[in-house]
C-alpha cells in the first residue's frame, strides 16, 4: 500500500528547504538516541503507542522512515488504546493507519467509565488513567510478541518530569530514554528523547497529522506539569540553550558530588584514602550520632 500523501509534499522554495532541514534534524536526533541507548536491535518487533497526539504521530512517521535506512531490520506496528472517552473520533486513527500503510491494532477498553467511577468529581484523573493504560498496553505487548514498546515522550517531557520530581517529589528522577518494566517483561523506549517539542509541533503541522485533542475526557490540566512547562519555556526565551544544557546534565551525573548514600559509598572513603581494607574486627556500621 502506498504511503498517504501529506501537505508537506506540496511545499516549494524556502518552505520546502526549511521543512527538509527540520525533518533531517528530527531523524538524526531519533537515530542518535536509538544508537546511544541501543533501543532497537535486529529482529525487534516495535509497538508504537499512538494516542492521536502530535508526538506519537511524529514518532510513528520517523520510525517508519528509518526502517528503510536503519542498519538493522525491525518491524513497526501502530497500537492505539480506545478508552471510550465520549466524543473520541474512533475512525480517525484506523483511517490514517490504513492510508499510511502501517500494520495496526486498536484496543478497545472502557477505562473512562472506571476512572469516572473511582475518582471523585473535580479531582485530576490523569494518574489512574495512565496506570490503567500502561497495564493494558503491557498485557497486549506480551500477548502479541512485541519486543519493544515505543512511547512519544520528547526532551521537554523529560525535563518537565525532572523538575516535577525535584520540586514536588524530593527526588532526582526523570524519564529514562530506555526502561525495563518492574516485572522485567518489557523494554520501553523513547526515541524522541533528544527532540524539542517545538520541532515536533512544527513537523506535525507541516505533515498535516490528524491530531486528536487530549482534552476529550474533560479532566483538568495537570497544573503542576503546566507550571513546569511555562517555567522551562520562559527560561529558554530568556536564555537560549539553557534547556539543552540541563538535558546534558542528566546525561553526565557525578554520584560522588551528590548525597545519595545508596548510590555512592561515603562511609568507605577512609578506607579508600588509606588504600587498604579496614582493620580486622573493625565495626563498619556507622555510629548513630542522633543518640548523642
Amino acid at each position: 500500500m502506498q504511503a498517504a500523501r501529506n501537505p508537506a509534499d506540496a511545499l516549494t522554495g524556502k518552505r520546502r528547504y526549511e521543512f527538509n532541514k527540520l525533518q533531517k534534524r528530527l531523524r538524526r536526533q531519533v537515530g542518535q538516541a536509538i544508537a546511544d541507548y541501543a533501543m532497537i536491535q535486529d529482529g525487534d518487533k516495535v509497538m508504537v503507542c499512538v494516542s492521536g497526539g502530535k508526538d506519537s504521530f511524529t514518532l510513528l512517521e520517523i520510525l517508519l522512515n528509518l526502517q528503510h535506512t536503519a542498519p538493522v531490520s525491525f518491524e513497526v506496528h501502530a497500537v492505539n488504546l480506545d478508552q471510550k472517552q465520549p466524543g473520541f473520533p474512533a475512525d480517525v486513527l484506523p483511517d490514517y493507519f490504513e492510508r499510511r500503510g502501517v500494520p495496526y491494532h486498536i484496543i478497545e477498553r472502557d477505562t473512562y467509565s472506571v476512572v469516572k467511577e473511582i475518582v471523585p468529581e473535580g479531582k485530576t484523573t490523569c494518574g489512574l488513567c495512565s496506570r490503567l493504560r500502561r497495564g493494558i498496553l503491557y498485557g497486549f505487548a506480551e500477548a502479541h510478541g512485541f519486543t519493544k514498546i515505543a512511547l512519544g515522550h520528547h526532551r521537554d517531557d523529560i525535563l518537565e518530569t525532572f523538575f516535577l520530581n525535584l520540586f514536588y517529589g524530593g527526588r532526582l528522577k526523570a524519564m529514562p530514554p530506555k526502561l525495563l518494566s518492574d516485572d522485567k517483561k518489557h523494554i520501553v523506549i523513547r526515541p524522541l528523547a533528544y527532540c524539542r517539542e517545538s520541532d515536533i509541533a512544527a513537523y506535525a503541522e507541516a505533515m498535516g497529522f490528524p491530531v486528536i485533542p487530549c482534552n476529550l475526557c474533560g479532566s483538568q490540566d495537570h497544573l503542576q506539569r503546566q507550571a513546569m512547562k511555562a517555567m522551562l519555556q520562559a527560561w529558554e526565551q530568556r536564555h537560549p540553550g539553557r534547556l539543552e544544557t540541563i538535558f546534558r546534565a542528566l546525561q553526565h551525573v557525578s554520584p560522588s558530588q551528590l548525597a545519595d548514600r545508596a548510590l555512592f559509598d561515603f562511609v568507605g572513603l577512609e578506607q579508600r584514602r588509606l588504600g587498604a581494607a579496614a582493620p580486622a574486627g573493625a565495626d563498619d556500621a556507622p555510629l548513630d550520632w542522633a543518640e548523642f
